[in-house]
């Protein structure tokens, strides 16, 4: 089958070093759609918050000026850009929506129509170097999929990778691919004892989302060292941004230290093939799922 074909999608993951210069790293982000571009790609996906190094690693009230509106001064760049290009971009970036309100929001920019939606994470991690809470308000506007050029399109990001209810209520909106925007990493004195097992759980529950959907699922990481500016160590980003096809296989991953854009080519009809074969729709219980209300069974 040709990539020309309307039953593919040629999807571009940009896995990205950060600097410290956001201006620097709208550029260099850029720079990667536009090679995305010319291996025809019509829908690239950004790591996220790539705007900045990850300052969530700790609590800093002067990093809330890093946060912009959105649609803003960032989208505006990305859309002449996608325009420009006649092709979508997926962006994770910093919200201020209000004063004291901030979000985690990947905006969908669709070709010449600018944005056309946005996602604001809904669950926020809190955990040593990964102090989201401190900077962001979980996600208000529900689990989404996006109809653009390339399809339809899903997007979660980073920490809701690891909850199988995110992927699943995406999917029921009729997503094709679930995007995940992602700031992933090691903690590199502990990557001796438990680093790969971290991966391979990461790599894992991914799988199990586009098996039990039956759709892809792209994950695109940030890659590198970034030290913590509280002086407590930092992350090593482990890269290895992936596409997952419908019946779990990796198709394309990239490399553990290096920057990349990779652009993969995926079909449409494996979806169909997929739902058709594994008919998971068609044989859950909704009748029997009410407990899923609850925070736990005692």
């Amino acid at each position: 089958m040709s990539d020309r074909s309307p039953d593919v999608v040629r999807v571009g993951l940009a896995q990205l070093r950060m600097s410290q210069d956001p201006e620097a790293n709208l550029a260099h982000a850029v720079d990667a759609i536009r090679k995305a571009a010319d291996q025809r790609a019509q829908v690239v996906c950004l790591p996220e918050l790539f705007r900045s190094r990850y300052f969530c690693q700790s609590e800093d009230v002067a990093k809330l000026d890093l946060a912009e509106p959105v649609p803003g001064p960032t989208t505006d760049e990305l859309a002449r850009v996608a325009a420009e290009l006649d092709l979508v971009v997926i962006a994770s970036l910093f919200e201020r929506r209000a004063t004291g309100l901030y979000h985690n929001t990947a905006a969908v920019i669709d070709r010449s129509r600018g944005v056309i939606g946005r996602y604001r994470k809904m669950h926020i991690p809190e955990d040593p170097r990964y102090h989201e809470k401190f900077y962001f308000t979980p996600g208000d506007l529900g689990f989404q999929s996006f109809p653009t050029a390339a399809g339809r399109l899903g997007v979660l990001i980073c920490w809701d990778q690891w909850f199988p209810e995110a992927a699943r209520l995406t999917a029921m909106t009729g997503a094709e691919i679930l995007f995940y925007p992602t700031a992933i990493g090691w903690h590199p004195e502990e990557r001796e004892a438990v680093g790969e097992t971290q991966f391979e759980a990461w790599e894992t529950i991914q799988r199990a989302h586009a098996i039990a959907n039956g759709c892809y699922v792209v994950a695109v990481n940030r890659t590198g060292f970034e030290p913590n500016p509280a002086g407590d160590g930092g992350i090593q980003f482990w890269g290895r941004s992936l596409a997952i096809g419908p019946d779990g296989r990796v198709l394309e991953r990239a490399p553990e230290s290096d920057e990349s854009v990779i652009v993969v080519a995926l079909e449409r009809r494996r979806i169909r093939e997929q739902r058709d074969g594994w008919p998971f729709f068609r044989d859950r219980r909704i009748d029997a799922y009410e407990a899923l209300f609850r925070r736990y069974i005692d």
